[in-house]
């Protein structure tokens, strides 16, 4: 029983020593990087439908694409003169050290129905607390 102990500290040192050197080329390119929100680009696909197209580079993740599309919907509720959005879908692709978003929510001026709303100037204050651009 000792020995199997003994061999299983043994290899969980091993792993956890073999864990920790990871050569240079594997490293994430995005660790430590500042997202640059390179700017949003909006299509009206019906009266209340809005497809907004997003790029970013320093995203550590999808994730953070998909917070710049959901600041940038906030915000153009707002500028036309509505309160919320819903989220229908956002797409996310990277090529090379480029994130791009393809987001479409439905926005209106009541809460629409659905699990995915948002208030549009509570996300705008917290996009903005975040420093996440909304443009």
């Amino acid at each position: 029983m000792a020995q199997r102990l003994a061999l299983l500290a043994t290899l969980g040192t091993a792993t956890a020593v073999l864990g920790a050197c990871t050569p240079a080329g594997e490293v994430p390119e995005e660790r430590g990087q500042v997202p640059v929100y390179q700017g949003v680009s909006t299509i009206l696909l019906d009266a209340d439908l809005v497809s907004l197209n997003v790029a970013m580079t320093g995203a550590k993740d999808r994730a953070d694409v998909e917070a710049y599309g959901r600041c940038a919907a906030a915000q153009y509720a707002l500028d036309q003169g509505l309160g919320f959005v819903r989220h229908v879908r956002t797409i996310v692709t990277k090529k090379g050290r480029a994130w791009y978003g393809d987001a479409v929510y439905l926005v209106s001026s009541t809460r629409p129905e659905g699990l995915r709303t948002i208030d549009a100037g509570m996300a705008v204050t917290e996009c903005a607390r975040l420093g996440i651009s909304t443009e």
